[in-house]
């Protein structure tokens, strides 16, 4: 296979994470149909394939950890706003408990912010042939 053509399906392998947010588990199915049906042709194919799937797998975990984290501080804040409801004043104590909501969103999407930029990252340097190694990634795939 052409150096060019490597490079160029090394990108895609990447960059079709962002199926992701088309459709459900999209990040992790469309990197993995193209790792499984192009890493015969190079080894370099099989690497960033190996790479793109175990980042993914592992930010998904990431997230699911974070949303299950979110609820607990949901229906704390939630419960207490309806415990000052009662009061003459609605005099409503935000502290706490929405405070830590707001914790877990940011984070959040701070997740999510450094997903988007790491998956740009890594196409950018697969296109220029180039290997790239995922920040915190798990590997699940060896």
């Amino acid at each position: 296979m052409k150096n060019n053509d490597q490079n160029t399906n090394a990108f895609l392998i990447h960059i079709s994470a962002f199926a992701g947010y088309l459709f459900p588990l999209g990040s992790i199915i469309a990197p993995l149909i193209l790792w499984q049906t192009l890493k015969e042709r190079s080894g370099f194919l099989d690497e960033h394939g190996k790479e793109a799937v175990n980042f993914n797998i592992s930010f998904g975990l990431y997230i699911f950890i974070l949303s299950a984290s979110f609820f607990p501080f949901f229906f704390r804040s939630f419960f207490n706003i309806l415990d000052n409801v009662d009061h003459v004043d609605f005099g409503i104590d935000i502290g706490s408990g929405l405070f830590g909501f707001f914790d877990i969103v940011s984070i959040a999407s701070f997740v999510v912010l450094a997903k988007i930029a790491l998956i740009v990252i890594a196409s950018l340097k697969a296109n220029k042939g180039e290997t790239y190694k995922y920040p915190f990634t798990i590997n699940f795939i060896k």
